[in-house]
């Protein structure tokens, strides 16, 4: 099974969209290599890349999977597959999320409080004080919640000792396999991160940091999280793209705001200004903006959000079909209530939240 996973996701021409159609429609991920399986029919397989799949070199594929199949063993690392019930529920909401994620270390990706911090590789003094206070508040009053960053200069490894300092646990995301890191210079921390969380990639050993792979790194550290946090930023930069992407997933982006001349907040700014993010200050804007409650109510406030009635039209809808047809993909879903997927699959994270319905491998939904 895992041969044949690492394998689909060497294909070329192959991204997630298109590999979540075979499997939905083959029925396994075993299924694409088998020399009875038709794919002409399948959504968003035309002729040409059917007689591709038809004439993999399935050799060359398996055997390269294999390779990957012997470090994993080797370093003990952890593989989450987008069918399988341990891959992270909030980033299987994402409709461009990887196929196949590998870890080093050991996370609970369903803590109920995950916060993605991002920022400038070039931070102010001003700037790491901010994200180390905001962190070191969240671990006295929210304790357990995770730290998602990306393992970059700058704010990025900031969040990710501050965490490690504070005991939280953290995730440092990357752009490249894990037979390196990059940059150099964080390795210890990177050691460390694998005590107290995990480092976590869609790339396999062999790949180099290389520009575009940021990019698709981003999209992992805004699809994991319930928040996005911007903390400083110039008006070009990667976080900049993290908190696009996360406002595309339908996920809160909170920044810190600066002087009007202050380089290092542009970025920031902008996103303010233009209502992508919410201002915040503090740990208690962080609160107000997800409805958080302090450790002493947390219990309560738990207990009162599940099990609610749909409040919103889309929901009504959705339990609607689902009360018909019994269990439906996130794609035929969209289809059928015509809401688009960004903001369906903010609506069924929260219905699964409240009790109302619950996911299983694959994307598939049915009623609690």
């Amino acid at each position: 099974m895992l041969k044949h996973q690492i394998a689909l996701s060497l294909i070329n021409g192959i991204g997630p969209k298109l590999a979540r159609n075979l499997i939905t429609y083959l029925g396994s991920v075993d299924a694409v290599f088998s020399p009875e399986s038709k794919f002409e029919k399948i959504p968003g397989i035309g002729s040409v890349m059917a007689h591709k799949l038809k004439n993999l070199d399935k050799g060359s594929l398996l055997a390269r999977a294999e390779q990957e199949i012997d470090f994993i063993q080797k370093h003990h690392l952890q593989t989450y597959f987008f069918t399988e019930d341990n891959y992270p529920r909030r980033l299987s909401y994402c409709e461009d999320a990887p196929l196949l994620l590998f870890a080093k270390g050991k996370v609970d990706f369903e803590l109920p409080k995950i916060i993605s911090i991002v920022g400038t590789r070039r931070p102010t003094s001003d700037g790491l004080i901010l994200c180390e206070k905001l962190i070191a508040d969240i671990a006295q009053r929210h304790p357990g919640t995770l730290i998602v960053s990306g393992l970059a200069y700058g704010i990025d490894i900031c969040a990710h000792r501050a965490a490690l300092k504070n005991k939280l646990p953290t995730v440092a995301v990357l752009a490249h396999g894990l037979d390196r890191i990059y940059p150099g210079t964080h390795s210890q921390t990177a050691r460390e991160i694998t005590q107290q969380g995990a480092l976590l990639t869609e790339f396999m050993t062999g790949t180099n940091p290389d520009r575009p792979n940021f990019v698709k790194r981003n999209r992992i550290v805004a699809g994991i999280c319930d928040t996005v946090v911007v903390v400083e930023s110039a008006h070009k930069g990667g976080a900049l793209i993290t908190a696009g992407i996360a406002a595309s997933y339908n996920r809160d982006v909170l920044a810190f705001p600066g002087r009007v001349n202050d380089t290092a907040s542009g970025g920031c700014n902008k996103l303010i200004k233009t209502n992508i993010a919410a201002l915040i200050e503090s740990i208690e804007d962080l609160e107000y903006a997800l409805g958080w409650e302090s450790q002493t109510n947390n219990e309560q406030s738990t207990q009162g959000a599940l099990f609610k009635a749909p409040d919103s039209p889309e929901e009504k809808t959705i339990m609607d079909l689902l009360i018909t047809e019994k269990e439906m993909n996130l794609n035929l879903l969209s289809m059928s209530c015509g809401i688009p997927i960004p903001k369906l699959s903010a609506t069924l994270l929260d219905m699964e939240f409240k009790g109302l319905i619950k996911s299983r491998p694959g994307g598939i939904f049915k009623l609690l």
